[in-house]
């Protein structure tokens, strides 16, 4: 017996869901996500917020010095010693002339108790200040930086910060010690380096 095959045969297409990948990000791709981003905000950070730090500097340093500049003027302008003459040429140390003050260290104290800084005059105020010696010591910080008027400086110098100290130093330009005091006024911006003036006060 011979089995008869079908001529023709047929084959059905069976229509099956395709699988597609699921939206959406594993876990492992989250985190390495955060990782590269967390590197290129530490990237940032070490690169532009410095420059931009940088960029205010140029600004503080322009203030700091015309802020020392205005101070060294004022300080110039007084006479060298409490114990110089105002008028004529009689000088301290000179012959029937009063010894030279002594200048001691910032927060000496005195036999009267007094404190190094505004010995001479007993205040504070730079209204009384005469001569170069009573700026020695001085420091100031924002609302206590004033003008020569004592007018209140701090909406420019806020958080600025002043120092003054007066020494002698006549042998640096070969004089006797006397005869020369050397002032230093240091300006400390919020931010930046310290801007420094020098001058040299002959006693004449």
């Amino acid at each position: 017996m011979f089995a008869l095959k079908p001529l023709f045969t047929t084959q059905l297409a069976v229509n099956r869901p395709n699988k597609k990948k699921p939206n959406g990000f594993t876990l492992i791709e989250l985190v390495i996500g955060i990782f590269v981003l967390s590197v290129a905000l530490m990237v940032m950070t070490g690169a532009l917020f410095p420059q931009a730090e940088r960029s205010t500097n140029p600004w503080f340093q322009v203030r700091s010095a015309e802020l020392a500049q205005s101070m060294m003027n004022e300080i110039i302008a007084r006479r060298f010693d409490e114990n110089s003459a105002q008028t004529g040429a009689l000088r301290c140390g000179e012959s029937g002339a009063s010894a030279c003050t002594v200048i001691n260290a910032c927060g000496f104290i005195d036999g009267t108790g007094k404190e190094n800084p505004w010995i001479e005059e007993g205040s504070a105020s730079r209204e009384l200040f005469d001569d170069v010696d009573d700026f020695d010591c001085f420091s100031a910080t924002g609302s206590d930086i004033s003008n020569i008027d004592n007018q209140s400086l701090n909406d420019v110098y806020a958080k600025f910060t002043i120092n003054v100290s007066v020494r002698y130093a006549g042998t640096d330009l070969g004089l006797a010690n006397t005869d020369a005091k050397l002032i230093t006024v240091t300006v400390t911006p919020p931010l930046g380096d310290d801007v420094v003036y020098a001058s040299y006060k002959a006693n004449y």
